[in-house]
């Protein structure tokens, strides 16, 4: 199998297993492991044996279960990633923990604040595990250095920061589109432009304020906005929609200049990315890549897992994330500004 072979790896190699045949884990991040130095994808797990059998053979996995149980029982697996349907994340995740293996859980962390919560004081409980959640656009140079440039003074005082993101997606098949399933906009991509926010800012919202609308068949959140009040003139807001022209775009603005990150998300791995500062005195723009950013993701959480943790970004860090999305909920019938828990 590709990512078992010594050029590509470092001895030893982190041995994951992934928790469904999602898209995401297809398209993004069984491809990255197997590029990246240090990972070997080891074997998939399907609630059916057909599908996980022909999905291994199909992305280059040795190994393929027809259940969950049977992945995590397999002991040569150290790792799990788990890209299952929002309103899985939490119960899988925590099977993984007591199963005694590391987890790479995409976002969201539960389908609300105590949902997540259950993950973090399961993880608690097993302090030598990495428990993290997916946020790969942190793991990219042009995040790493808009960051640099929003707090060293590039800008001047950052102030605001304006975050549009957008697809199309009207699929009534579509996990997106369950509401019951933690489908929406907000859960879906609302949740980059609020840790965006509270990773440039450095801090937390003091109160949010949103505006939602709702698909009359499919019950989810389909076009929301909402501002994030950071104190002392600082503020953060978005758009966020699944029934869109696809776009997104972020900018960062401060007292003397601007940052604009020209593919915030969804940046390509094949090709470069741009970050563009601008200030009196012109414009300069900059240049990152190309970078797989999950694979980027991949090696911080692999470092942690054997150098020790703590998680390159922590379970707090996510359930602050989390309190921020329910508060613009319980904003949003109101329209009233309400604190995160």
């Amino acid at each position: 199998m590709a990512s078992n072979t010594p050029d590509k790896l470092t001895e030893p190699a982190l041995r994951w297993g992934i928790l469904s045949t999602a898209k995401i884990a297809e398209d993004q991040v069984v491809p990255a492991l197997h590029a990246a130095s240090g990972h070997a994808v080891v074997a998939v797990a399907s609630r059916d044996q057909q599908r996980a059998t022909t999905w291994a053979a199909s992305n280059d996995i040795p190994v393929a279960y027809g259940s969950y149980e049977e992945l995590l029982a397999d002991e040569s697996v150290e790792a799990i990633y788990n890209p299952l349907p929002n309103h899985l994340h939490v119960d899988w995740s925590i099977a993984a923990i007591e199963a005694g293996k590391h987890v790479l859980c995409e976002k969201p962390l539960g389908c609300d604040r105590p949902d997540a919560q259950r993950l973090a004081d399961a993880a608690a409980t097993h302090p030598e595990l990495v428990v993290m959640e997916a946020f790969m656009y942190r793991f990219h140079p042009q995040w790493i250095a808009a960051r640099e440039l929003a707090q060293n003074g590039t800008i001047g005082e950052l102030r605001t920061i304006q975050t549009f993101f957008s697809y199309f997606n009207d699929d009534p098949a579509n996990v997106r589109n369950n509401a019951d399933w933690g489908g929406g906009a907000l859960l879906d991509i609302g949740c980059y432009p609020i840790s965006q926010a509270r990773w440039l800012f450095d801090a937390e919202p003091a109160r949010v304020l949103g505006q939602v609308e709702l698909d009359p068949v499919f019950g989810t959140d389909r076009l929301t906005s909402a501002v994030l009040d950071f104190d002392e003139g600082r503020t953060a807001t978005f758009t966020v929609s699944t029934q869109l022209q696809p776009y997104q775009r972020a900018q960062i603005v401060g007292t003397t200049g601007r940052i604009e990150v020209a593919i915030p998300v969804n940046s390509p791995k094949d090709a470069p990315t741009q970050v563009t500062i601008a200030d009196a005195s012109g414009t300069e723009v900059l240049e990152f890549g190309p970078v797989d950013q999950y694979g980027a993701q991949a090696d911080a959480f692999g470092a942690a897992v054997r150098n020790s943790p703590p998680a390159p970004t922590p379970l707090a860090d996510a359930n602050a994330n989390r309190a921020v999305i329910d508060a613009i909920f319980d904003s949003a019938p109101a329209a009233t500004w309400v604190a995160p828990a």
